[in-house]
C-alpha cells in the first residue's frame, strides 16, 4: 500500500463518521483545554509562577513552548494509539483521560494567576 493524501484523508473521513456525539465533544474538549492549559501556564509563568508538573517543567526550561506543545502532542498521541485497541463504546474514555485533568489545570492556574494580582 503506498502512502498518499488520498488514503490519509479517506481514514480520517472514517474515523470521524464512527465517531459518536460524546466521543467529538470530549475531543472538542481537549482540544479547548489543551489550548487553554498551554496559555494560562505560560501566562502564570509571565507573571512570576512556577509550574508545578517536573515533566512539564523540564520541557519549558529546555524548550520553551515547543517543549510543551512536544509534551501535548506527546500525550494526544499515546491516546490517538490507544483508541486502536479499544471497542467503539469505551473510545470516549480516551479523550476524557486527556481533557479532565488538562481542564483542572486551567482552573488551578486561572486560580493562580487571579489570586496573584
Amino acid at each position: 500500500m503506498s502512502v498518499d493524501g488520498t488514503h490519509w484523508h479517506r481514514q480520517l473521513n472514517r474515523g470521524l463518521d464512527e465517531m459518536g456525539g460524546l466521543e467529538r465533544a470530549l475531543w472538542a474538549a481537549v482540544a479547548f483545554s489543551l489550548v487553554g492549559d498551554v496559555a494560562t501556564t505560560f501566562l502564570g509563568l509571565h507573571l512570576g509562577l512556577a509550574e508545578s508538573n517536573p515533566l512539564a517543567r523540564s520541557a519549558i526550561d529546555g524548550w520553551g513552548l515547543l517543549g510543551m506543545l512536544a509534551l501535548k502532542a506527546f500525550a494526544v498521541g499515546v491516546g490517538l494509539v490507544c483508541l486502536q485497541f479499544l471497542p467503539r463504546e469505551a473510545r470516549p474514555i480516551v479523550p476524557a483521560a486527556l481533557a479532565v485533568p488538562w481542564l483542572v489545570a486551567v482552573g488551578i492556574n486561572l486560580y493562580a494567576i487571579v489570586t496573584l494580582t
